[in-house]
């Protein structure tokens, strides 16, 4: 059973897959970063300073304790409803949905390429060219 199993981890496909894995969990930070840290606050500046990762609705207080923040309302225990994080994550998947379009879409293009560049024609087989040689030799003789 170990030595099925480490036969089927150290195929090809299952390690590509856990590269891919790995580095979608870096680009996933790096889009979050750029959508928390360049995005989201020059959207914000346009509309008059507001903080999407700090909107949000209090859905339950029952010591009415002051919230002025998520952090602050996750601290004290109290139910939020945080639709500001959710445009951030709205925003985050739009990015990574367009930039892994224009990635299929520049594979597509080169694979139409390929496909369209002509193929050489395939040598003569040994069969064909005993054919030529004997047709050759019957032109020859007439």
């Amino acid at each position: 059973m170990l030595k099925e199993f480490r036969d089927f981890a150290l195929k090809g496909n299952v390690i590509d897959l856990a590269i891919g894995v790995i580095i979608g969990a870096a680009f996933g930070a790096i889009v979050s970063s750029v959508v928390d840290d360049l995005f989201m606050p020059i959207i914000g500046l346009i509309l008059n300073g507001i903080d999407f990762s700090n909107l949000f609705l209090v859905i339950s207080n029952p010591n009415n304790v002051p919230v002025p923040s998520v952090a602050a309302a996750r601290a004290a225990g109290v139910a939020t409803l945080n639709y500001g994080l959710f445009i951030n994550a709205v925003v985050k998947f739009t990015i990574i949905a367009f930039v892994l379009f224009l990635v299929v879409k520049g594979i597509n293009r080169l694979r139409k390429q390929e496909a369209a560049a002509p193929a050489a024609p395939p040598a003569p087989t040994t069969e064909e060219k005993l054919l030529t040689e004997i047709r050759d030799a019957i032109k020859a003789q007439k």
